[in-house]
């Protein structure tokens, strides 16, 4: 039997592969276009959103771990464990659309990583209902950022374009599931927070 510290040791170690970016995605998506007829200007853009969609992708591990951690029900644990899997597929897919771009990851991310580590596992201790109310609210948060950015990203940049889209469908698809599961809605205050958090993190890796 797996004791608490084993599992502590296992999400370090877990962390530590998100940070460094030694995950590989076990899906690929089936890029046509080319990046050729992209100006400077273009591809800078796109690599600092999709530097902002790759801190999102770490910050989304570090909740879902969180309250896999601390979740009681099993089965509600094995539908955390397998989002956090298929969201292991975006952080590398937007890892490789950076090296594409030439841009580089943000040197905030361990910061978000650790902070939203810690605010899965309150959300998780605060009953399975509202942890899945959490988990529903911040996905549906992650899809509105991510149709706001397909208004930024130009349209001859059909390589990240495709990205988002695909991003977007499954964010929804998890915000469904944690709909289904028994999500209780969180209280429009907390919503607000959680925008205005949203916002914080998204300028501050666009930049930096």
């Amino acid at each position: 039997m797996v004791s608490f510290l084993d599992r502590i040791i296992e999400e370090v170690d877990q962390g530590l592969k998100v940070l460094s970016g030694a995950v590989s995605a076990r899906r690929s998506l089936d890029f046509h276009a080319s990046d050729v007829n992209l100006t400077d200007e273009q591809k800078k853009i796109s690599a600092r959103l999709m530097r902002v969609n790759h801190t999102g992708e770490v910050c989304a591990q570090a909740l879902y771990l969180g309250q896999a951690l601390v979740e009681k029900d099993l089965a509600i644990k094995t539908e955390l464990n397998q989002s956090a899997e298929e969201e292991l597929d975006h952080l590398a897919w937007t890892q490789q659309r950076i090296d594409e771009l030439g841009g580089r990851t943000s040197i905030l991310n361990p910061v978000f990583y650790a902070g939203s580590f810690a605010i899965g596992v309150i959300a998780g201790l605060s009953g399975t209902q509202r942890s899945l109310g959490f988990l529903q609210e911040t996905e549906r948060q992650v899809e509105a950022h991510l149709t706001e950015h397909l208004d930024r990203v130009s349209f001859e940049d059909e390589r990240s374009r495709t990205m988002i889209v695909q991003m977007r469908e499954e964010e929804r698809g998890h915000a469904n599931r944690a709909e289904r599961l028994g999500a209780k809605p969180l209280p429009k205050a907390v919503r607000v927070i959680m925008r205005v958090m949203s916002k914080a993190m998204t300028r501050s890796t666009y930049r930096i």
